[in-house]
């Protein structure tokens, strides 16, 4: 199986979308329903329902606001994609259990993406830069 980079570019850039406007039905709605749902070093560990992903965002969502997704770059294979990009809001909460105080921030992200073949995400393994995180809420 082949995908497509616009398909793959397509449903990535919309799953960044609803994180942006923290619509979390609309973040499920791009990933499949055998899903394996993994932020590196997140403690409750990979999530692999749509209940506990669920969770994860509505946590996320409540401590970071205004977040903005600059893409740095893309590596594409037959059906996974590998992204590199720029994340940058404020701090709303207590992101990664640091008190956020409303601050600025601004951190790398990696994504590592294997889709269906009809395009849905059926892995997404995302690191993000936490010592960059924890340098800004220190």
């Amino acid at each position: 199986m082949t995908l497509s980079r616009a398909l793959m570019d397509r449903k990535m850039d919309d799953h960044f979308g609803y994180e942006a406007a923290d619509d979390v039905e609309g973040v499920l709605s791009t990933l499949a329903p055998e899903v394996e749902h993994d932020i590196v070093g997140w403690p409750p560990g990979p999530a692999r329902n749509h209940a506990d992903i669920r969770s994860f965002y509505e946590s996320l969502f409540a401590d970071l606001a205004g977040g903005r997704v600059k893409r740095v770059r893309r590596l594409y294979g037959d059906d996974f994609m590998v992204d590199e990009s720029l994340w940058s809001g404020r701090a709303a909460g207590r992101p990664f259990g640091l008190d956020g105080k409303n601050r600025p921030l601004e951190f790398r992200l990696l994504h590592v993406v294997e889709f269906t073949d009809k395009g849905d995400i059926k892995r997404e393994n995302v690191w993000l830069d936490l010592a960059a995180i924890q340098q800004q809420l220190a």
